[in-house]
């Protein structure tokens, strides 16, 4: 059974559990990171050094830290039998666009919002708010977010015509970038997308959960 280290209210654990949570994968979860603390101790740091969240141990294989790596990882090993077609695609062309498509999205979307415009508005207190450091930092999302939703306006998903590993490296920030509070540029492609996204049981339970202990007040 796998077991992961990291908190619910981290997007990278976020994106790794909604992962978990399509594969159907028998898992523990403990939290772990910010008040909670763990991430310091002596035996965390045996198995990443980094000190940082998600941790994944699969059985006896050596422990796995990093996302994105965690990510592939589960889509090699576990992605065949889950039932998801297309997922993570055997052919090493078809499932190269896939990834192309994944990484663009950790670089491009995820990187670009987490801090630049997530931290502003929630990890901020009010009266320590840079509004136009938020709208410069909106400005260079929302281009690459132009981008998803062109391709968006011609196929189901980002990978193509099937959810693939792509979705879920792109798709785990939108819940929060449609819930802040900010002014969004009008991509209904995007919205679309979003939207089909928000009825997938895996999304439900693991990405569109409380941010509210990350939230800083005055």
């Amino acid at each position: 059974m796998l077991k992961i280290w990291g908190r619910k209210s981290s997007s990278n654990v976020q994106a790794v559990m909604w992962c978990v949570g399509e594969l159907g994968l028998a898992h523990e979860r403990v939290d772990a990171g910010l008040n909670y603390g763990v991430v310091d101790t002596p035996g965390y740091l045996a198995i990443n050094p980094n000190g940082t969240v998600p941790t994944l141990k699969d059985g006896d294989n050596p422990p796995l830290w990093e996302a994105g790596a965690i990510l592939r990882y589960l889509a090699n090993v576990y992605a065949s039998s889950s039932g998801l077609d297309g997922f993570w695609p055997p052919d090493p062309v078809l499932r190269a666009d896939v990834d192309r498509w994944a990484e663009w999205s950790k670089i491009n979307i995820a990187q670009k919002f987490t801090a630049p415009v997530f931290w502003r508005v929630v990890r901020t207190p009010l009266s320590k708010r840079d509004p136009e450091a938020i709208a410069v930092a909106l400005q260079v999302l929302e281009r690459f977010l132009a981008i998803a939703a062109a391709r968006l306006e011609v196929l189901p998903f980002l990978g193509g015509n099937h959810f693939t590993l792509a979705d879920v490296q792109f798709g785990h920030c939108l819940y929060r970038y449609y819930d802040i509070d900010i002014d969004r540029t009008e991509l209904p492609a995007l919205r679309r997308y979003y939207d089909r996204l928000t009825t997938r049981a895996a999304f439900q339970d693991h990405v569109m959960v409380s941010y509210e202990e990350l939230r800083e007040t005055d």
